[in-house]
């Protein structure tokens, strides 16, 4: 597979600098799209401080609301690897504003890869696109399950990734000289290429801050950094995970599991690992949006069983606290 090309869409992103690091370690050549070239560099010493080669990594400016560009970028590409998408600090007055750039950002990747001959496609999803629809007790979630727009847990994030996940395969059912491999991670952790890492890390961050009395009863599917990289590679690499979706999860864990792992891992820092009554929730809800938004994911459970992927891939994963406690040692040296 080596010495192909493959554009990286949204390669300054926290996936996307890791991404970027093994593809050019396997040989591959990779052009990376930004929405401006200012930040090349950036990515550059990301890699070059890893102890990555940059020899065979260029640079394209590409913007997802705009036409500009992208016939261009897709000029002698072999593979496409689609991981931007706008991901909001803060819930947006109109959820539009997430979902569309999302949605149109995907499509419009999709058709200049057609439009270029480009067939092999590998999309960057997420568990969020899988797990808010609701079954019975004890069901374990696989890549059967679509999570439904309409669920109260789904917030403009949650609707914008599963819009454009089911835009994607809609395109490509209608487009059978291509193949997808959608990779859907969890809670991304471990560590990172750079201090780049925008909010990913923010959970560990928040917990070790020990700034919170309590925790919230919220459970999130953790996955490694190095996983969800390594599962770009295997699905470019592996024909066989071709019309599958990937699921990119070891384990769900709650806030308080965190917490009692970083608490022993840290004492000196004072965490506090008690669960928050959903009560006590709801009462500070009223006073904060962004609470109130995941009021609905409070007890919400969604075991999932990844033996597919697993399968698929020939994967292990890294254990979900040697996830966490990654990114803690991170976060503790930078201060």
């Amino acid at each position: 597979m080596p010495s192909q090309t493959v554009l990286l869409t949204g390669i300054t992103g926290f996936i996307a600098k890791r991404i970027a690091f093994d593809l050019l370690a396997e040989g591959y050549h990779v052009r990376g799209s930004l929405r401006s070239l200012k930040r090349a560099e950036e990515v550059k010493e990301a890699i070059t401080a890893q102890g990555g080669d940059v020899t065979n990594l260029s640079f394209v400016e590409l913007d997802l609301t705009k036409d500009a560009g992208w016939a261009d970028a897709m000029t002698g590409i072999d593979a496409l690897v689609h991981t931007a998408s706008p991901f909001p600090l803060a819930q947006p007055k109109d959820e539009n504003d997430i979902i569309r750039p999302a949605v149109d950002g995907t499509m419009r990747a999709l058709k200049a890869a057609q439009s270029a001959g480009v067939n092999r496609v590998v999309l960057t999803s997420s568990m969020v696109a899988v797990m808010y629809v609701d079954r019975p007790a004890g069901h374990q979630y696989t890549a059967a399950d679509w999570t439904d727009i309409h669920h109260p847990a789904a917030t403009a994030y949650v609707k914008s990734k599963t819009l454009a996940e089911k835009a994607a395969w809609d395109f490509i059912n209608d487009h059978p000289d291509m193949t997808l491999t959608t990779v859907h991670p969890g809670l991304v952790l471990g560590t990172p290429m750079d201090q780049h890492y925008g909010t990913s890390l923010g959970v560990v961050e928040r917990i070790l801050s020990a700034k919170d009395p309590m925790q919230p009863d919220l459970a999130l599917p953790i996955i490694d950094i190095e996983d969800v990289s390594a599962l770009h590679v295997a699905a470019l690499e592996t024909p066989e995970t071709a019309g599958h979706r990937l699921l990119a999860t070891v384990d769900e864990w709650t806030f308080p599991q965190m917490a009692q792992v970083l608490a022993d891992a840290y004492p000196n820092r004072k965490i506090k690992t008690a669960t928050a009554p959903k009560w006590l929730l709801r009462v500070l809800a009223l006073f904060d949006k962004d609470l109130k938004t995941v009021l609905p994911q409070i007890g919400f459970r969604a075991p999932t069983d990844v033996s597919e992927t697993m399968t698929l891939t020939g994967m292990r994963y890294i254990p979900a606290k040697e996830a966490v406690l990654k990114s803690a040692a991170f976060i503790d040296a930078k201060g």
